[in-house]
């Protein structure tokens, strides 16, 4: 297993993956899979590597918690920007159709002032038409 490569180099201990380097007592021990972070009683994490030998376990999990946690809000602002735009285009296909209400109450106020105009110069008409005995 990986005990071998104790007291010999990093990159000798991870070159198999479940094996895991301790710098501080330059021991190679096999990693924790049960557990996600190795105990401190194991290595502490300054010193651990696992993966590569250039990057501590600390570094490691704290860049991996920097790119998830800018991954996450890059999916919430891209979800907010389809929401907003989903909500402005709703918006702009209502308007089109409120102009067209508006337009045709327009066009029934023109009619019924057609209407009553012609009401009125009939009976207009009517009554010249009987002052003067044509009907």
């Amino acid at each position: 297993g990986c005990h071998q490569y104790t007291n010999k180099s990093c990159e000798e201990c991870l070159k198999n993956v479940t094996c895991l380097w301790c710098a501080s007592s330059r021991r190679c021990v096999e990693y924790p899979v049960r557990r996600v972070l190795p105990p401190a009683d194991l290595c502490e994490l300054r010193s651990a590597r696992w993966g590569v030998c250039w990057v501590n376990f600390e570094a490691l999990i704290i860049a991996m918690s920097v790119v998830g946690g800018t991954i996450l809000i890059m999916l919430g602002v891209c979800c907010c920007c389809y929401c907003c735009k989903k909500k402005s285009k709703k918006q702009v296909s209502e308007g089109p159709d409120k102009d067209d209400e508006r337009a045709a109450r327009e066009r029934e106020k023109r009619r019924v002032r057609q209407e009553e105009r012609r009401a009125e110069m009939k009976s207009r008409h009517d009554e010249i038409r009987r002052k003067y005995g044509t009907v």
